[in-house]
């Protein structure tokens, strides 16, 4: 604690500046070498772009002076606002500006895709949030942040998975993992906006200070220790309810009065296909079924420009038939 000479006292954070400006570089440099090596690149849209670096930017103020300093030792409405701006904020721009074609090469790999098609199932995914989020606010946790930058980034690491497996049932970024139908998508965005902050009602109605860690808290923002957890548990529960419930809304506000209302019309791109492929050699090498057989056919129009789209009523994949398509 004494190594620390006051809240605001400014500290460069290296680490956490070498990492942002490395992820920025290597997603420009990737989106361009990809670029450079496609017959048909896939470009990176402007709208995409400011959405990347708006995320970029709001890492940059999470993880930074003073909110980094104060989220790490001295307020835990402070650790609680840097998790929901990662959560919230960060993650979500960053998916949907990411360019397409790293997304689909960071993605590739047989063990992501396997993880990512396993986690964007909803029971999986809000399971998977609830005890990424509550467990890494375990107050041994807490105070290993405050000690170690080492410990600190790994945290970080942690709760931008959360984020990522929050997001990812709801935008359909990723290549042949498709976004839920807007009803669903609505009630999911209900449940994770509720069961990963109950925390914050332990927060509000705790009778004494959790984390020795911000016991100091009213040298940093004035309040003492109780208040600042009171403080923090209506910040997390508020900032969840009202940024989810108005996704789900904007969602439902979207969605079709017709009977494909799940977004069973909306286009694919190539690399839903592909990846489909990919899943139908892994699967044939693991049954050892001889690789000449025909590969499934999509009937579904297909774009290059980033547009996602649901594939059965559950906004699933459904495996289409491996008889070859009608002739005109």
């Amino acid at each position: 604690m004494s190594g620390h000479p006051g809240p605001y006292h400014f500290d460069p954070h290296p680490f956490a500046w070498a990492v942002l400006v490395a992820v920025a570089v290597a997603v420009v440099a990737g989106h361009r070498w990809l670029a450079g090596r496609s017959v048909q690149p896939i470009s990176w849209p402007r709208r995409q772009v400011i959405a990347f670096a708006g995320g970029w930017a709001v890492a940059a103020v999470a993880l930074t002076w003073p909110v980094g300093d104060l989220a790490a030792h001295w307020s835990l409405t402070a650790l609680v606002t840097q998790r929901v701006l990662l959560v919230l904020a960060a993650t979500p721009l960053v998916l949907l500006g990411l360019p397409y074609d790293v997304l689909e090469r960071l993605t590739r790999p047989a063990i992501i895709d396997t993880v990512l098609t396993w986690l964007r199932r909803p029971l999986i995914a809000i399971i998977t949030v609830t005890t990424l989020l509550v467990g890494s606010m375990a107050a041994p946790f807490v105070a290993a942040q405050s000690r170690s930058v080492w410990a600190r980034g790994l945290f970080d690491l942690v709760v931008l998975t959360a984020g990522v497996v929050l997001w990812v049932p709801v935008l359909g970024r990723i290549p042949g993992i498709f976004r839920l139908r807007p009803v669903v998508r609505f009630g999911y965005l209900m449940v994770q906006a509720v069961v990963p902050a109950f925390l914050s009602f332990v927060f509000i109605l705790s009778g004494h200070a959790i984390y020795a860690t911000f016991l100091r808290s009213h040298q940093a923002i004035g309040l003492r220790p109780l208040n600042d957890q009171q403080v923090a548990g209506f910040v997390s529960k508020l900032s969840m309810l009202v940024v989810l419930i108005t996704v789900g809304g904007v969602v439902l506000s979207r969605a079709t009065a017709t009977k494909d209302e799940l977004g069973a019309d909306e286009p694919l791109v190539w690399a839903d296909v592909e990846r489909q492929f990919q899943r139908a050699e892994r699967r044939k090498v693991a049954r050892r079924v001889p690789t000449g057989e025909p590969a499934d056919r999509s009937t579904h129009r297909l774009d290059r420009s980033g547009g996602h789209g649901s594939i059965d009523s559950l906004g699933g994949y459904e495996p289409p038939g491996d008889s070859a398509p009608p002739a005109t």
